[in-house]
């Protein structure tokens, strides 16, 4: 099976998208110590950088779909590619961690729309028996974003000055306005439905609540933290409970019908919450506890990234093979272990063994992204492509920024039980962050046992 020639150009498009987007979280994650040191914070609690991008993201991202309707798929992605190249460029120009964050929550905001409208529009390009292929080609390319990020961002951060990992997002960013506008088709929804405003907020509010709680536990204690976190829980029920009395709900009950969907989500947010720490986690271990500079934390990164991209093509012949179920309890146990592994960084550790670690977290993590999309998208009947997309998206956002927070929060919580001060102290925290987040990624794999264990079809 080929690709559709007249679509090629497309699936290159959104892979602009994605390749803006995994270099600036490739980049930002390498040089969080470097920028803490120049903003006057601590570097176990910069997590909130990380945090404040993803959940705008998920916060707008249910939003997109009817926006992408109503507005046409090549506006949209034009707004996003400005908004994502605006928020860069103001990051840059920020004098303290509150502007950062700002900075961060504009980035959000085109980031946000532009993940979900790109694969949209390959969604709508392409026939069902071919998404798993494009989708495999468009993450692939989007892959160099990672290859390249960790070691120029440590280049820039040693030989200039962190400003500029987000500066280079303008010059990717202007490719990606002319390309859109040549390339892109306007495709929109003739028949919109009215957007859901009140679902939107109740859906909003409670993502808001259950991250800033996990976010902010501390500094404003368990009693708060823990009256957010029932709030943002009992918004979500309110949401519910209004989506199945209203006509037009910004995500139809009738969804959760598709037990592919179902599954799919569940696992996406719970896997996300270890795999998605381990970025975040691993530059910093490496920079504050084993002494490594920024370029070369950044470029212990690349086994990861070398091994999620050698792995797509096997990845897509092993689900066709195995079936969903069986790869992805599989794949999640292998994570799960990879995931707790890392608690053996030390100084004294063998640098094969560090890079074998890397190059089977990159693969399993690989796999494990392909698997858990492509099932929960494979099943949605034309009507729900849009929501459905728009829903997997922001399930995915709001669990990566969740994942960190949790880290930041188990990370913080271990550094204060040990009361471990300097560099070399902190080490013993991280070990245990790192087994944390193993175990809790661990028991995802259960969610997985419920899909069809039908192979899929021959194509």
């Amino acid at each position: 099976m080929t690709l559709a020639r007249s679509n090629s150009v497309l699936l290159w498009l959104v892979a602009i998208g994605f390749f803006m987007q995994t270099l600036d979280a490739t980049i930002v994650n390498t040089a969080l110590p470097t920028m803490a040191a120049a903003l006057g914070e601590s570097p176990l609690r910069m997590q909130s950088v990380i945090v404040a991008y993803s959940l705008t993201m998920a916060m707008v991202i249910p939003a997109s779909g009817w926006v992408a309707d109503r507005f046409g798929t090549r506006r949209v992605y034009l707004l996003a590619i400005a908004l994502f190249v605006l928020g860069s460029v103001l990051c840059a120009l920020a004098a303290s961690l509150n502007q950062l964050v700002l900075a961060r929550i504009i980035q959000g905001c085109g980031g946000a729309l532009l993940m979900p409208v790109g694969r949209l529009a390959v969604l709508r390009a392409f026939p069902r028996e071919q998404f798993l292929r494009a989708m495999s080609f468009v993450t692939l390319p989007g892959l160099i974003g990672p290859l390249v990020g960790p070691t120029l961002g440590g280049w820039m951060v040693e030989y200039a000055t962190w400003h500029w990992i987000f500066l280079v997002n303008v010059p990717v960013g202007a490719i990606g306005l002319l390309a859109t506008l040549r390339f892109m088709p306007d495709s929109l929804l003739l028949r919109l439905k009215r957007f859901d405003v009140a679902g939107y907020a109740l859906l909003a509010f409670g993502m808001v609540a259950v991250s800033l709680s996990l976010e902010g536990l501390h500094f404003m204690g368990a009693a708060g933290a823990g009256a957010l976190l029932l709030s943002g829980l009992a918004s979500l029920l309110v949401y519910w409970w209004h989506a199945r009395r209203r006509p037009d709900p910004l995500f139809a009950p009738e969804l959760f019908a598709v037990r592919s969907l179902r599954v799919g989500l569940l696992g996406n947010l719970f896997t996300r919450l270890g795999s998605s720490s381990i970025p975040f986690l691993i530059p910093l271990v490496l920079q504050v506890c084993i002494g490594l500079s920024p370029m070369q934390a950044g470029m212990m990164m690349l086994p990861t990234v070398l091994a999620s991209m050698l792995v797509k093509p096997v990845g897509t012949r092993l689900i066709q093979r195995w079936g969903y179920r069986r790869t992805l309890v599989v794949n999640t146990g292998v994570l799960a272990v990879m995931i707790a592994s890392f608690a053996l960084i030390t100084p004294e550790q063998p640098f094969w063994l560090r890079v074998a670690q890397l190059l089977v977290f990159g693969a399993s993590n690989s796999m494990q992204f392909m698997g858990m999309n492509s099932v929960t998208l494979k099943d949605l009947e034309a009507e729900y492509a849009s929501s459905g997309n728009s829903l997997l998206s922001m399930v995915q956002m709001l669990a990566m920024g969740m994942g960190v927070a949790v880290a930041g929060a188990v990370l913080a919580g271990f550094h204060a039980l040990w009361g471990q001060a300097g560099t070399a102290g902190s080490l013993p925290a991280f070990q245990a962050t790192f087994i944390c987040m193993g175990v809790m990624t661990l028991f995802s794999a259960s969610i997985f046992t419920r899909l069809d264990p039908l192979l899929p079809r021959s194509r």
